[in-house]
């Protein structure tokens, strides 16, 4: 059966994390049977490596503060975490799926593409969102 996503559902999601007012920092898309819906949601880095367990497939959709001491600037992610324990059916299935996922996360820096924990590591996903983005005015003071 062919994947379906909902699409209300997760584009108020999306624009949560994208809205300079929420405090809500990331969004988790998952699923539930054959549709993609909007899962947990948080503030905490920590809280979204809790959800990238081995045995599933979600999209991660995250707000992530960069910049310099003159310049903050908030930048976006699209992560797409894929277990060790999921099988190749499901795997095969995920560039498929992450389309419908695209047609509401519209708006990000970087997509990754993550099947590892150490790659989840918060800084190094802030150091390639920073190579994304304009001036660094810090690298002047080194």
């Amino acid at each position: 059966m062919a994947t379906k996503i909902d699409k209300e559902a997760c584009r108020e999601s999306y624009n949560m994390v994208r809205d300079d007012n929420s405090d809500v920092n990331w969004v988790i898309f998952q699923y539930d049977r054959h549709t993609i819906v909007p899962g947990t949601q948080g503030t905490s880095y920590d809280d979204f490596k809790r959800e990238c367990t081995n045995d599933r497939i979600l999209f991660g959709f995250h707000r992530i503060i960069t910049g310099d001491a003159m310049s903050k600037r908030a930048k976006f992610a699209l992560i797409t975490w894929i277990g060790d324990g999921v099988s190749v059916l499901q795997r095969a299935k995920v560039s498929t799926d992450k389309s419908l996922v695209k047609e509401v996360v519209q708006n990000f820096a970087k997509e990754f593409v993550i099947c590892e924990e150490q790659e989840l590591a918060e800084e190094y996903i802030k150091q390639e969102l920073e190579k994304t983005g304009g001036a660094n005015y810090d690298a002047q003071l080194e």
